[in-house]
């Protein structure tokens, strides 16, 4: 009998993924990752994890199988804590989800698992595997989206590599949400109505500012509005001596300065702020809303434009580093000067878009069809030809 072990957080994919698994025949064991106790960065008066464990708990004795807590909050600390406020300090915004699945789950939990004498691991993630059954008799795994498009998760395991993909298995792809609460309810898990978890990655919901403010200190400086008319947006477009050239330059984000428009208000840390974001800013009396298109965490200045279609926000093509590039399909990998077409996004739950992959010596262009509004850097764009995510990396 093969031995799983699945990633129990207190909710009710975890809990439909465990059940699934039994029936299916497996030798099925709830482990609960704790991942936070560091008192000295403060995330909520409310402590979700400790109802989480509890829920998964009794979930796991209703199964029938057996539980344990693993304490992770040092390495989640060391691995996502420490590196969200390095990234926010230089003013990128990473994606501590991405991070914790790359980090934690599939990485230290995983390791733990097969520790314990573990075939597989197994998480409540909406997505799907697939194995293609190569000629000389090795496989290749894929990394699919789930059925669920509402839902679909894929995006969020977009760094996961052929190892972690072998060793892992997620049960409830083939399903929709009601079908899981379905089954859930059918079965009387206590999990069945309970709300999705948001905020980060098995900790629970963190009021992001204020968690910032425990390490990264308030440091007033001004907000300026660039007008859509400023002259930087009309920058004449050179002829280019090849498609290498072309391509930097529209993957180049605008250069502000404090003469591109008016100081319009005041904030308390520009690494506090990400690009595209409208709330928080606290300046009233424009015709459309204000959003950030660029932040300067060097000069400490937030620049502004008003309206989702300011053009500070638009761009058609961003870089990825190759320090940064990750293929999970590395038998698809782009060799220098090749392209490919593929369907990208740079959020989760963005609609896919069309988009063209160039590698150059030292990264990967990707040229989208129609304009991307707030691309930012220190997230991840992954890309996908048809349902299959193949690759990804970090916005430089």
């Amino acid at each position: 009998m093969k031995k799983v072990v699945v990633g129990l957080s207190g909710g009710v994919d975890s809990s439909v993924t465990a059940y699934l698994l039994k029936e299916q025949g497996y030798e099925v064991i709830g482990l609960f990752m704790k991942n936070w106790h560091d008192d000295s960065v403060i995330i909520s008066e409310e402590c979700p994890w400790v109802e989480d464990s509890n829920d998964a708990l009794i979930v796991a004795e209703k199964l029938g199988i057996p539980f344990q807590t693993v304490d992770l909050s040092i390495e989640y600390k060391e691995r996502i804590v420490d590196y969200m406020f390095h990234e926010y300090e230089r003013g990128r915004t990473p994606n501590p989800d991405v991070l914790c699945n790359r980090e934690i789950k599939f990485d230290v939990f995983l390791k733990i698992s097969l520790q314990l004498g573990a075939d597989y691991v197994a998480t409540g993630h909406y997505c799907r595997k697939g194995i293609i059954h190569n000629d000389d008799g090795t496989k290749t795994y894929q990394l699919l989206a789930g059925v669920d498009t509402n839902k679909d998760q894929s995006y969020f395991l977009c760094q996961l590599s052929q190892e972690q993909l072998s060793r892992t298995l997620f049960p409830i792809g083939e399903l929709t949400k009601p079908e899981v609460r379905k089954i859930a309810s059918d079965n009387d898990l206590i999990t069945a109505d309970k709300k999705d978890s948001q905020g980060l990655c098995f900790i629970g919901k963190v009021h992001l500012p204020e968690f910032l403010q425990q390490k990264l200190k308030p440091k007033k400086g001004v907000i300026v509005e660039v007008p859509h008319t400023a002259s930087l947006f009309t920058t004449i477009v050179p002829k280019f001596e090849n498609k290498d050239a072309e391509l930097a330059f529209y993957a180049e984000k605008p250069t502000y300065s404090k003469t591109d428009g008016k100081v319009v208000g005041e904030h308390q840390g520009a690494h506090y702020f990400t690009i595209g974001q409208r709330k928080g800013l606290n300046v009233g009396g424009t015709k459309e809303p204000l959003f950030v298109i660029d932040t300067d965490v060097e000069k400490n200045i937030i620049y502004t434009g008003q309206g989702k279609s300011h053009p500070g926000l638009l761009r058609h093509t961003l870089f990825v580093n190759d320090n940064e590039l990750h293929w999970v399909r590395k038998d698809l990998a782009l060799r220098v000067d090749e392209t490919m077409e593929v369907m990208a996004r740079i959020r989760y739950r963005q609609p896919l878009q069309q988009a063209t992959l160039y590698k150059t010596d030292s990264g990967l262009y990707v040229d989208f069809k129609e304009k991307q509004s707030a691309i930012t850097e220190g997230q991840f764009v992954a890309w996908y030809i048809a349902d299959e995510l193949i690759g990804s990396g970090v916005i430089s």
